[in-house]
């Protein structure tokens, strides 16, 4: 491995908030769909992190892991728009960074 070895790791971390739903049911009918589309169409992980048992809202997390800072930026802002793109919920982004990791 060469010394200089970087690697990035990127975090993206949202709240969603749906105040007019009802029940658990309603509320995984809608955020389930899009942590899948996440997974699909972006090289992530997603995670349903919390709020698992709230009516209202949920807290999604997505993370990446690459040897390109840049790209993962531009990644992170794409997994944004994805996520806001959706009508169903209000997003509150909690935090969104990339980190280095020196693997020396």
């Amino acid at each position: 491995m060469p010394k200089d070895a970087l690697i990035y790791i990127a975090v993206y971390i949202a709240d969603l908030s749906m105040p007019w739903v009802t029940s658990l049911k309603e509320k995984r009918g809608l955020v389930t769909p899009v942590t899948e589309r996440l997974k699909v169409r972006f090289p992530v992980s997603v995670a349903r992190l919390d709020g698992l048992n709230a009516h209202d809202w949920e807290r999604i997390g997505v993370t990446a892991i690459s040897h390109d800072g840049v790209w993962l930026e531009s990644l992170l802002e794409r997994v944004d728009k994805f996520v806001r793109a959706n009508d169903n919920f209000e997003v509150n982004v909690r935090e969104s960074l990339v980190e280095i990791w020196d693997l020396e």
